[in-house]
């Protein structure tokens, strides 16, 4: 719902950065005690793109499903059928495959799902066309927290007030700047590559990961016969790749992902993404709580970014469904702290094992090739193992969230 507010408007819940992650809290939070809730979404608005993909686990999609998108994104969903990773170098005559995931999470659940980043806003968009959330284009300027609430001044001149506000704003997020929150980051010195490519013969749903020295490969089936490419490349070397020319771009893809798939077309524009780590120090201040990016950015090896700021959205409504349902303060302490608590072991996990995931695989170090290809090579024979990762990897474990899981809850 997009309305002019001419005067100061108190919110139970002020969101800043319409993402995926921005949109999805604002439309389960609208949802919540029948819509109970005052929610504003504050965003300047945003060009979609239509080359960037995600892969969303089994619990994302039944956080979206639950949210009532699922059915509307389900005509460009690409069930993921089958992981596969190879370790090699790139002029290796032979890739050997040290590891497959080809388990489903139940039955008839495939453990992952690629979309396009924007089926996914279209769908988040027109739900929240027809909900009762507050949308405001302009930029949250500056917010200042007191006991009663965050007055908040946005780009427009408007001032509001809300009892809490999400910083949903991206790992450069101005407002935990403002909330002076420590944030440790360092650069990979690594840029991820993205563009859209189509195939002459079928991925028939079956993904692929090269870990390669400069970093890894993946090519993540879509519909259509389309693969999403993300080409993780040192930075010193991005340039070139990028300025010599559409077909020798095209040859570069090939040589990455052999010749089995026929001749390849790129689609689309390649465009060069900076890889940096990123963790806030705390998830929250005063009436403030950091949500996906804003609270952690992680290397896009395994896949997991977007997953978890869904989680953190998830665990979010969840603590705020508990607090409303008592007619409590919903930016309390009790609140921040409560979300602290339920996010920081699984986030430091998730960084951690990213973080040391690209710093064994982006080398061409001898013994560490051994030392990996020897480790995924048990993991492989192992079944037990293998279906454990999977159930982590898929959130299909009890300890996330209930939204994460398929429930629901009040009003949702």
């Amino acid at each position: 719902m997009s309305e002019k507010i001419d005067k100061m408007h108190h919110f139970d819940v002020a969101i800043a950065g319409g993402g995926i992650v921005g949109m999805s809290l604002a439309l389960a939070l609208s949802r919540l005690r029948k819509g109970a809730l005052s929610v504003a979404l504050i965003d300047q608005g945003q060009s979609l793109n239509e080359d960037r993909a995600f892969a969303f686990s089994a619990g994302a999609r039944r956080f979206l499903d639950v949210l009532g998108v699922w059915d509307q994104i389900l005509p460009e969903v690409q069930p993921l059928t089958q992981m596969v990773i190879t370790d090699s170098r790139l002029n290796d005559p032979i890739r050997p495959v040290f590891l497959t995931f080809a388990h489903e999470v139940t039955q008839g659940e495939p453990v992952a799902y690629m979309i396009s980043e924007s089926a996914v806003l279209r769908a988040l968009q027109v739900a929240l066309d027809a909900s009762v959330v507050h949308r405001i284009v302009a930029r949250v300027d500056d917010a200042n927290p007191d006991e009663a609430g965050t007055t908040f001044v946005l780009s427009n001149g408007q001032t509001h007030r809300a009892s809490l506000v999400a910083a949903c704003d991206g790992g450069r997020s101005p407002l935990r700047e403002k909330a002076g929150i420590a944030w440790h980051s360092w650069s990979y010195k690594q840029s991820g590559i993205v563009t859209t490519i189509g195939l002459e013969r079928d991925h028939e749903g079956i993904a692929e990961e090269h870990f390669l020295p400069s970093g890894p490969f993946a090519l993540l089936p879509l519909t259509d016969n389309r693969f999403s490419i993300v080409w993780t490349e040192s930075d010193d070397r991005v340039p070139s790749i990028l300025a010599q020319g559409r077909e020798h771009f095209r040859e570069e893809v090939e040589k990455r992902a052999g010749h089995r798939f026929g001749r390849i077309t790129v689609l689309s524009e390649p465009r060069a993404y900076p890889l940096r780590f990123g963790l806030a120090q705390k998830f929250g201040s005063k009436r403030l709580a950091l949500v996906g990016d804003a609270a952690h950015l992680i290397h896009p090896i395994a896949g997991q970014g977007l997953n978890l700021g869904l989680r953190d959205v998830a665990a979010l409504i969840e603590i705020i469904c508990d607090q409303s349902g008592l007619g409590l303060d919903l930016g309390s302490s009790l609140v921040i702290e409560a979300y602290e608590r339920s996010r920081r072991a699984d986030t430091v996990e998730m960084a951690t094992l990213t973080d040391a995931l690209n710093r064994l695989f982006s080398n061409d170090a001898m013994p560490l090739r051994l030392m990996r290809d020897l480790g995924l090579g048990i993991v492989d024979r192992l079944p037990t193992l293998k279906s454990r990762l999977i159930r982590e990897a898929s959130a299909a474990n009890p300890r996330l969230p209930r939204l994460m899981r398929g429930e629901t809850l009040p009003g949702l």
